[in-house]
């Protein structure tokens, strides 16, 4: 274990006999391969369960319409993964220019926040419907659901691409390399904006939880002993795997991070960690798997082709 952080200060910016074209350890670019790959196969087979799955629901549910959303989400991601597992398992220099390795670098970045806003939105809803349950959050026609995603889509893209995309990775010269834009970090403005931002991710998950256990109580209270065999123990339960889900992907990075932030600049073994915690919160990439697994076995079981609708 010590020889696999045994890497020098950024001020050698040579790491003894495991350097390769990617900048990365040896043990570091195998990581990040066998993870990304899995994260590639398994994101892939998620999105294309689910996309079969909505079809058989005809009610458009505010629920539905997040899931559409994560989805899109997933699917934008997963078109950039391939490029980063070419680099990595390849050990090749970095041949597609600056601009695109940006986008690529920074989609890892707007999946795991676009995620977490979606996932965000859709528990919101689910706790709203089940204070009232007489009335369920639905769009009456496609064209409302269309232009609500559109406006989301719009604001969260118009407000932050463009000046993310004119500011990111200013500093960074060598072409040949690739995801290694942390050099604005030495910024007092950005060091700030990224504290914020990951207390705002931490808080909010703080929040939601809160709100969960709150009505867990209240379904205990309500139901005792018998709330196991009631439907409203299982919505609640189908909240807590999106909670879940929100806790192992992408609380444990934004709790890093405030440290990666901190002492960046320090090693260099702190960046090659930051990108193994980033790899991470791609594994959201499997939640309608992890949310679904039950309906889709049985849809197995009953047709034998989950697509059969």
């Amino acid at each position: 274990m010590n020889r696999l952080f045994d890497v020098p200060t950024l001020s050698g910016m040579i790491i003894n006999n495991t350097t390769n074209h990617t900048g990365l350890p040896e043990d570091f670019r195998i990581t990040l391969l066998v993870l990304y790959t899995f994260i590639f196969l398994s994101g892939t087979l998620n999105v294309l369960l689910m996309s079969c799955m909505l079809q058989s629901q005809r009610r458009l549910s505010f629920t539905k319409v997040s899931v559409i959303n994560l989805i899109a989400v997933h699917s934008i991601f997963l078109l950039t993964v391939p490029f980063r597992i070419y680099y990595y398992a390849f050990n090749e220099t970095w041949i597609l220019g600056m601009y695109f390795c940006k986008i690529v670098s920074l989609m890892v970045h707007a999946h795991m926040y676009l995620a977490f806003i979606f996932y965000v939105f859709l528990l919101i809803v689910r706790y709203v419907e089940q204070c009232d349950q007489q009335h369920r959050l639905e769009f009456h026609r496609i064209l409302h659901a269309t232009i609500a995603s559109a406006v989301v889509w719009l604001v969260i893209f118009g407000s932050m691409f463009p000046a993310t995309m004119a500011r990111y990775g200013i500093a960074q010269n060598d072409s040949t390399q690739c995801f290694n834009f942390g050099q604005a970090l030495q910024k007092p403005a950005v060091k700030t904006l990224n504290y914020v931002i990951c207390i705002v991710v931490i808080m909010g998950w703080s929040v939601l939880a809160l709100f969960q256990v709150y009505f867990l109580l209240d379904v205990r209270k309500t139901f005792g002993k018998a709330m196991c065999q009631r439907q409203e123990f299982w919505a609640q339960l189908k909240n807590i795997v999106f909670l879940s889900i929100m806790f192992f992907c992408f609380v444990p990075y934004q709790g890093f991070r405030v440290y990666y932030v901190s002492e960046y600049g320090n090693t260099e073994k702190i960046i090659h960690i930051n990108e193994i915690f980033l790899a991470i919160t791609a594994f959201s990439c499997l939640d309608m798997i992890v949310f679904s697994g039950r309906d889709i076995c049985k849809r197995i079981n009953s047709s034998g082709w989950f697509c059969s609708l």
